[in-house]
């Protein structure tokens, strides 16, 4: 009885801490230049969230299969053949069937992919550095320190 009066207070405070949290991820996006560091490296590209999360992902993990790429921008693997196809006809992509199994179809970027994915990086990586330049050195280095602990005990959630 006595374990259930601890749990309850420590549940109720990480509840309302959640909501808190929220409430700042809210505000934060309302403020068109901190809203999405992808979205304001792109805008100018015409491509849609699906397409630069595609070039992002194929950019730092190379080759995907259709699936895992699906998964990776988490849209079902039905979508993700329509996203695909655009990004192919524009060039950017290509598809290749696998070597040992030929109904397994990669997706690889092409050279306007590379080019397209170093632009978006750079861009991604300029407005986390003005992003992160609005706060102290100290904020900035106990942020990054906690983003790498959650992102460890997700990890380790997985194993």
């Amino acid at each position: 009885m006595k374990r259930s009066n601890l749990v309850l207070p420590a549940r109720a405070s990480l509840d309302a801490q959640a909501r808190r949290l929220r409430g700042l991820l809210l505000e934060l996006s309302r403020r068109r230049p901190l809203r999405d560091p992808i979205a304001a490296a792109c805008g100018d590209l015409d491509l849609t969230p699906a397409q630069m999360h595609i070039v992002l992902w194929l950019g730092m993990d190379g080759p995907l299969t259709m699936g895992a790429l699906a998964r990776a921008v988490g849209v079902t693997e039905k979508t993700i053949t329509g996203v695909v196809d655009r990004l192919e006809r524009d060039q950017l992509v290509h598809r290749e069937r696998g070597p040992a199994d030929r109904r397994v179809v990669h997706v690889r970027l092409g050279p306007r992919g590379t080019a397209l994915y170093r632009r978006i990086d750079a861009g991604i990586d300029s407005n986390l550095a003005k992003l992160l330049g609005l706060l102290e050195a100290g904020d900035r280095r106990h942020l990054v320190r906690m983003v790498e602990r959650l992102t460890a005990r997700l990890a380790a959630e997985e194993t």
